[in-house]
């Protein structure tokens, strides 16, 4: 069985069970207009789906993901603004109140950061140009943390990254104007691949702290 004929035979599954079995709640879905508790800005890394970490349900989750879960500067000019255009359409036009910014382990992306900071840019005509957004966490890694071993650097560059889109996120003035008064609550998170476990970014403290597999 080929890649894609995996893929139809899974969706096969999915509308002879999970669906047939919500078939009701999937056709209210299709009736109303979406409703998301949550915008997720996370990597498009195949083995972080927020969905499936989150336990989420159709209609729940707001997915925006790229390489490396960056946020590009606030920028409004005649450029294509992919990113820019999905964080407006769900705080403006979904009225999302919680965004959450979610960096992984194992990042190819951050990997390629690390590389092109030693002088060893990726391949290609886009991922370069695209991780150079992020040229300021590689510098301050650097700086900061050069005793650190390689793949102590790049976890480092994977959590700093996720900060650093936090603070990119503070150059949209509707963003900006919406934390401030309330409305908007901006999360920083950390997911490990193998570990399966997930940290949250803490701004007083400025790190990262895991949570706990029970209360």
């Amino acid at each position: 069985m080929s890649e894609v004929s995996s893929l139809i035979e899974g969706y096969k599954a999915f509308r002879n069970g999970t669906y047939r079995q919500n078939v009701e709640r999937y056709r209210a879905l299709g009736e109303k207009d979406q409703q998301p508790k949550a915008l997720i800005i996370a990597c498009c890394d195949s083995r972080a789906d927020p969905a499936m970490i989150f336990s989420a349900d159709p209609g729940e989750l707001f997915v925006l993901r790229n390489v490396a879960n960056l946020v590009p500067p606030y920028e409004p000019d005649d450029h294509y603004h992919g990113t820019s255009a999905a964080i407006e359409f769900g705080i403006e036009g979904l009225n999302i109140k919680d965004l959450v910014v979610m960096g992984h382990a194992r990042c190819g992306g951050i990997k390629a950061l690390y590389e092109g900071h030693h002088g060893n840019p990726p391949k290609g005509e886009f991922v370069s140009g695209w991780m150079s957004m992020a040229r300021g966490v590689a510098e301050h890694v650097h700086t900061h943390h050069a005793d650190l071993n390689e793949a102590e650097q790049i976890r480092m560059m994977e959590m700093r990254a996720v900060v650093s889109s936090l603070e990119q996120l503070r150059t949209f003035p509707f963003v900006r104007e919406r934390e401030a008064d309330g409305r908007l609550r901006l999360h920083g998170w950390f997911y490990g691949i193998a570990t399966g476990v997930l940290s949250i970014y803490d701004a007083a403290s400025d790190s990262f702290h895991e949570v706990p597999d029970s209360d």
